[in-house]
């Protein structure tokens, strides 16, 4: 077991797991972290607890201070900052008529860097991009090209489900998704029903993927010729969850059975 606390940069965001290293954290307490991106602010959202290492990504980044007044000040300043650098930067893309579309853009705490991410159809050529920022703003520019899932997770919104968005609130890894894990689950293949906001197949298909595997491993496929109390017949189709199926008995009509002991 380690001693982690949950901190978030966003309301209603992600969490992630810093090691408290040895500040006394309450909830709603603004900190100073370290992160990939550098340092930046954030909020406790979960007090220091124990979990298992197994369960979060090792090695951890440290909680490195409380926030002061003057971190704060800064994080609002640089807020401001960075939504002139994002204005200013569309402009110099069109200026130098790049083929991008521009995410983000975000200074650390500390703005030693300004990081940018954006979307484009292949590969950008923003070195002289770069140059222009760098003059501008005097600190290290990165400009990142992300996926378009990664733009749904960076700009958030609201799934067909009515909640957040899973990419923004709580996933870390996005999950090979496939059209497959629709049809094992019986949903309709409406592009409208099983697309999230990026366009992209739904990430919760992977959730209960394996369930339904599991479950139909003692039902029959459809299209298979059983034997029933009516007679042989073809299952039409199954519905995992019940444990039943639909069997097409020529002559005698449509039965729903019950699979019984893992068996049809």
């Amino acid at each position: 077991m380690i001693d982690v606390v949950g901190i978030t940069f966003e309301e209603k965001g992600r969490t992630y797991y810093f090691s408290p290293a040895g500040h006394n954290l309450s909830k709603d307490m603004d900190v100073v972290v370290e992160t990939e991106r550098g340092i930046q602010l954030g909020r406790v959202i979960i007090e220091k607890t124990k979990v298992k290492k197994e369960n979060i990504n090792l090695p951890l980044k440290n909680v490195i201070r409380i926030a002061t007044k003057e971190d704060i000040a800064n994080h609002k300043r640089n807020l401001i900052d960075s939504e002139n650098a994002f204005k200013e930067s569309k402009k110099l893309i069109e200026k130098h008529k790049l083929n991008m579309n521009l995410i983000d853009a975000s200074f650390t705490l500390d703005r030693k860097q300004l990081l940018f991410h954006f979307t484009a159809d292949s590969r950008i050529d923003f070195r002289e991009l770069a140059k222009d920022l760098a003059s501008i703003y005097r600190t290290r520019i990165e400009l990142r090209q992300i996926g378009i899932r990664d733009k749904a997770r960076a700009v958030g919104g609201v799934g067909p489900c009515g909640r957040v968005l899973c990419c923004t609130n709580f996933l870390y890894d996005f999950d090979s998704v496939s059209i497959n894990m629709a049809k094992n689950q019986n949903i309709a293949l409406n592009p409208s029903k099983i697309n999230g906001s990026c366009g992209r197949l739904l990430c919760c298909l992977t959730y209960e993927n394996d369930t339904y595997t599991e479950a139909k491993k003692t039902l029959p496929e459809v299209g298979q010729l059983v034997e029933t109390k009516e007679g042989y017949g073809r299952v039409i189709s199954i519905d995992a969850l019940s444990q039943t199926y639909q069997v097409d008995v020529p002559n005698n009509g449509i039965f729903t059975i019950k699979a019984e002991n893992g068996s049809n």
